[in-house]
């Protein structure tokens, strides 16, 4: 019997799998909307801050609301902060304000001017064209030259940072050949005492022109204020109608710079016709801090936000929509449905062990995919089971390991150590892949509990759970990824809780599943 897995048109959702697994500008054009007025809402005239894990579509809604925009010829810039990753302030902000100049005077020299009919460029980047007529090609052109004017102005300043710093090091450098030059020639303790007195005191000068001139950028920044604004207004003119300023992966930055970078944008478009949309990771990201004066956006007076984390809680909702994103590979040119190349049992393992995170639903189809078309078709049959999905997961462990090292630079031990607890709880203690948290817990067991669920390592199962033996009590159901168990079940008494399924909800209730986290 000849597996369908080695047909070309397997093979061929295959590839558009996995280069759909990156969000990229061809990737738009098969978006899929996360919840009902998602879109609507990214493109509206509010600010808003878009939260989700890795994977859940930020990048995918913010660059399909960055398209539509463009083509209904509204001025955009889109931004990807991982870029910045490890730039300090006010250094970052520098950076993030240049590209953005930059992103927006591209934006008047190509989408503001390019009339409807060079369908080498709409058809290509967005499959359509716009209605509006091209915007003044004069009035655009000094509008681009401004921005680039004020891109090459912060350039400058940016760049002589560097400078600064290049000159400290090297003055350090002389100063340990002069100590190791005193040392030779003198040996009095005065002689040492005096040479080390003056090492110091370079440096402090040394270091003094460094924060000098990082006063002096920022007392910059604050000066230009008002010239950026006047852009915006200008902008607003020229499009008749007003710019939106995409920034993705805002938790990619320092968290101590976060709120001050939105702070500056923010500033820039209050009442000057720009709107923000900033997408990150919720536990990952600081983008309000209480002072005088506060600093960042404050949801619910100065911004909204946009949730897209579809969790384990709702099932059904989550598992209808990660179908129908498969789905559009399979409605494209293949004789093949989903229930020709999948099980039931494996689509619901499939929901599982993604999470709910479409990108990690799409990679895990696709090593699942592998998985079954190396086995072949056995007693087990001709489909992908979920034997298949539960290796795929095992594989994924290695991704999740990964990303988690690099988004958490700061408190990387702390988060590993928590998840080492909750994993030996789990699979040693509870023996099942369900625990429960009181809801009014607060230690940092805590706060690193929300981090692994940012981290897909573990997926909320139930906001609200009662335990029948602690009368008045309020927990959380979080489920361990599926990455971390694959191996128990056959031989550690593992038991899976299918907590989704009605009939079985009450075996979460019990007094066995209650994790303590660290204090």
């Amino acid at each position: 019997m000849q597996s369908i897995f080695n047909s070309p048109e397997i093979e061929e959702i295959e590839t558009k799998v996995e280069e759909a697994t990156r969000s990229t500008e061809a990737g738009v054009k098969r978006f899929v909307e996360p919840a009902h007025g998602t879109l609507r809402r990214a493109t509206s005239k509010s600010h808003h801050i878009i939260f989700g894990r890795r994977g859940s579509g930020k990048s995918s809604l913010l660059k399909k609301a960055a398209a539509d925009l463009t083509v209904d010829r509204r001025p955009i810039a889109y931004i990807d902060l991982e870029t910045f990753k490890g730039h300090s302030f006010p250094d970052v902000l520098l950076s993030v304000l240049i590209v953005s100049f930059d992103s927006f005077a591209e934006w008047l020299d190509t989408a503001a001017i390019n009339p409807a009919t060079k369908t080498s460029f709409w058809d290509k980047l967005f499959g359509t064209q716009p209605q509006k007529p091209a915007l003044n090609k004069r009035i655009a052109a000094q509008l681009s030259e401004h921005l680039k004017e004020q891109s090459r102005l912060l350039k400058d300043h940016l760049h002589t940072a560097d400078e600064i710093e290049t000159q400290k090091k090297t003055m350090q450098g002389e100063e340990l050949k002069e100590e190791a030059a005193a040392e030779v020639g003198l040996k009095t303790p005065a002689a040492n005492f005096s040479a080390n007195y003056t090492g110091s005191e370079k440096l402090s000068k040394s270091e003094e022109m460094h924060q000098a001139f990082q006063h002096h950028k920022v007392d910059l920044l604050h000066r230009n204020i008002y010239e950026y604004q006047k852009i915006f207004r200008n902008m607003a003119k020229l499009a008749s109608g007003d710019s939106y300023l995409f920034l993705d992966d805002l938790y990619h930055l320092k968290k101590k710079d976060q709120a001050h970078v939105i702070d500056y944008f923010h500033r820039i478009a209050k009442n000057n016709s720009l709107w923000l949309k900033i997408g990150s990771i919720r536990h990952r990201t600081e983008w309000y801090k209480h002072g005088d004066p506060p600093i960042g956006l404050k949801l619910g007076d100065d911004a909204e936000e946009i949730d897209l984390d579809l969790t384990l809680e709702k099932y059904s909702v989550t598992k209808e929509f990660l179908i129908k994103i498969l789905k559009s590979f399979f409605d494209e040119n293949s004789k093949y449905k989903i229930s020709d190349v999948l099980t039931d049992g494996a689509i619901d393992r499939l929901v599982l062990a993604s999470g709910g995170v479409a990108r990690d639903f799409l990679g895990l189809f696709r090593k699942s995919l592998g998985s079954a078309r190396e086995r072949g078709v056995d007693w087990r049959g001709a489909k992908i089971m979920a034997e298949d999905v539960n290796l795929a997961a095992g594989e994924y462990d290695a991704l999740k390991r990964e990303e988690l090292k690099r988004d958490t630079l700061d408190d990387v031990t702390g988060i590993e150590e928590e998840f080492r607890k909750i994993r030996k709880f789990c699979t040693e203690e509870a023996k099942t892949n369900i625990f429960l948290i009181d809801v009014n817990s607060s230690s940092r067991g805590i706060m690193l509990i929300d981090e692994l669920v940012d981290l897909r390592l573990l997926h909320l199962a139930q906001s609200r759970v009662t335990v029948s033996k602690r009368a008045g009590n309020m927990y959380r159901a979080f489920m361990l990824d599926v990455s971390q168990y694959t191996g128990y079940r056959k031989h550690h008494r593992f038991k899976m809780l299918d907590f989704w399924r009605p009939e079985l909800k009450e075996h979460i209730r019990r007094v066995s599943l209650i994790y303590n986290p660290s204090a």
